[in-house]
């Protein structure tokens, strides 16, 4: 056993999960008509509803015990003040210093990172601002009218989905397209439709080697080149978010137009950066700002809320809680709201990526569960399809249901049906329907009682299905960003509990070296003595398929 496993609050924790299994929600409320009141917390426009779990206060004074026995508020502080908490890879972990208004400085390494943090800040907004005014042509003289921008994983998911949450504050000025995937009918489809003399591209990639995201810039160099632009003329067209400004000078993009990253910032959590330039120039800078401006305020609300009503620790204790105690292998997300119909996937790299791991810090192989699967769909789309699974299915799937109170262009019947989906999902998942009921909704259709009998059971909805419900008045910049922060820094108290390093991936690491491994095989420049036989099999048939004919 891990001295995890090992602990008081631990101990606690499962003796109170076997008798908390035995009891059923519906009654906890009928004896508790302050159950609501007492269970919800609310910070930086966010409210969360979080009495439909189930959780006694003992069982949340456990879980708060738990948190601070792993050294949670250590932990915390050791990030914000930019120690070396990713130990796998000897770095700082400082993204929130990226959205830090406070005027305080941030140290690594003894030195302040914030004059160059600001300073990008300043060049990000200029940038949009010589794009949206047209002060920045292309080489034939046109306004830039849209913009390529090509990424993968963080620098990819970040801006496109806050991007696309954010629809309604979309600038008219420019047109943002995203490319992430290696998949040549992307990049074809998306280029075949641009003009080159009013395209951008924007490449984000810290290496300036990352394989997908190189090759598909290549891609659009080629096509560039193709449709009339020269050498020259890509520095008018070409900008890269990139620490290697050797590479991306050589490529042809001028300096002043290559974007910095850090180290002490990891790719799922670069948006705050200037991977987030392609946000700036969809939204307008302000709006990026506000992205930040959210962040930093829930930054802000981590840091100093107390436990019980820290929205980050309250989510990241029921998510352990569920994981570890309950068994529950996944977790679901379901915004209610169109343009938040992305989050899933985003928070499924963050969550996935960095607690999805086999030994804690010191090395030491973990007997516990540790991050869960993160899946997830719009509003009622899901529930007509895989909600019967979170009624009906045999084991727990905890969930995040969240609406804005208000969206742009409201129609009041359109919203008022998603709402009351939204919070009847909810509360059809905590109440349940009783066999019971279900066998006297049956009475006077003529059926025997067999019958009536079977029916009743395939009709029965345990409930006890547990569910946070997370509100905001309008998803506007300030919001998103204080709702991604949110949780960001769930997974970060997660994985502290868990005492792990929520800051490399290995697993991802090995991936693309593997890949480039197979794709000199697949060109011919690697022996086949490397691969096992599977794959080898695997390379001659994607190689006597693409012969020469």
């Amino acid at each position: 056993m891990t001295t995890l496993t090992q602990s008081a609050p631990w101990q606690t924790l499962s003796s109170l999960a076997e008798s908390v299994k035995s009891a059923h929600m519906r009654d906890w409320f009928a004896d508790d008509a302050q159950r609501a009141e007492r269970l919800q917390a609310s910070a930086c426009g966010i409210f969360l509803d979080y009495s439909k779990n189930r959780v006694t206060d003992d069982v949340l004074t456990a879980l708060f015990d738990l948190a601070d026995a792993q050294g949670v508020d250590a932990q915390k502080a050791a990030m914000f003040n930019g120690e070396i908490i990713n130990t796998t890879e000897g770095r700082a972990v400082l993204h929130t210093a990226l959205r830090n208004f406070s005027g305080n400085p941030v140290m690594v390494d003894g030195k302040d990172v914030m004059p160059e943090v600001l300073a990008t800040l300043d060049k990000i907004q200029a940038f949009t601002h010589s794009i949206h005014s047209g002060e920045h042509k292309g080489y034939t003289g046109k306004a830039i009218k849209h913009v390529v921008a090509i990424g993968i994983g963080g620098s990819f998911l970040g801006p496109k989905i806050m991007t696309e949450a954010l629809k309604p504050y979309r600038t008219d000025a420019v047109k943002v397209h995203f490319v992430a995937n290696v998949d040549g009918c992307h990049i074809h489809d998306v280029l075949s439709e641009r003009d080159h003399e009013d395209t951008l591209i924007v490449m984000s990639s810290k290496s300036f080697s990352t394989q997908e995201t190189l090759q598909n810039t290549l891609t659009a160099k080629a096509w560039f080149l193709k449709q009339g632009g020269t050498q020259e003329d890509i520095a008018k067209h070409f900008v890269a978010v990139s620490s290697n400004v050797k590479a991306a000078t050589e490529f042809g993009i001028a300096e002043e137009n290559i974007f910095p990253m850090w180290d002490w910032v990891g790719g799922r959590y670069s948006l705050w950066s200037a991977i987030g330039l392609p946000i700036s120039l969809a939204l307008g800078f302000d709006n990026f700002k506000g992205l930040l401006e959210g962040a930093y305020a829930m930054d802000e609300h981590f840091k100093t809320a107390p436990k019980e009503q820290n929205l980050p620790v309250l989510l990241a204790v029921l998510g352990v809680w569920y994981r570890n105690f309950f068994d529950a292998q996944s977790q679901v997300l379901l915004p209610y709201y169109h343009y938040l119909r992305g989050l899933p996937a985003y928070v499924q790299q963050l969550d996935m990526e960095s607690n999805g791991k086999l030994v804690t810090q010191a090395g030491e192989a973990i007997d516990y569960e540790t991050g869960p699967i993160i899946w997830g769909s719009e509003g009622t789309n899901g529930q007509h399809s895989f909600h019967q699974l979170i009624h009906q299915g045999h084991g727990v799937i905890p969930v995040d249901f969240l609406m804005p109170l208000n969206v742009p262009n409201q129609d009041d019947t359109h919203h008022a049906m998603l709402a009351s989906n939204c919070f009847g999902q909810a509360q059809a998942l905590m109440q349940g329907k009783t066999f019971e009921d279900c066998y006297a909704d049956l009475n006077g259709k003529g059926l025997d009682d067999a019958e009536q009998t079977r029916l009743a059971q395939h009709k029965t909805m345990p409930g006890n299905k547990p569910s946070n419900t997370i509100l905001f008045e309008k998803l506007d910049p300030f919001t998103l960003g204080a709702l991604v922060a949110m949780y960001e820094h769930k997974v970060f108290v997660q994985g502290v509990i868990w005492q792990l390093n929520s800051f490399d991936q290995w697993g991802v690491e090995l991936g693309k070296v593997l890949g480039n491994q197979v794709l000199a095989g697949i060109q011919g420049n690697t022996e086949a003595e490397t691969f096992d036989s599977s794959t080898q099999d695997l390379i001659n048939r994607f190689k006597q398929a693409n012969a020469p004919k």
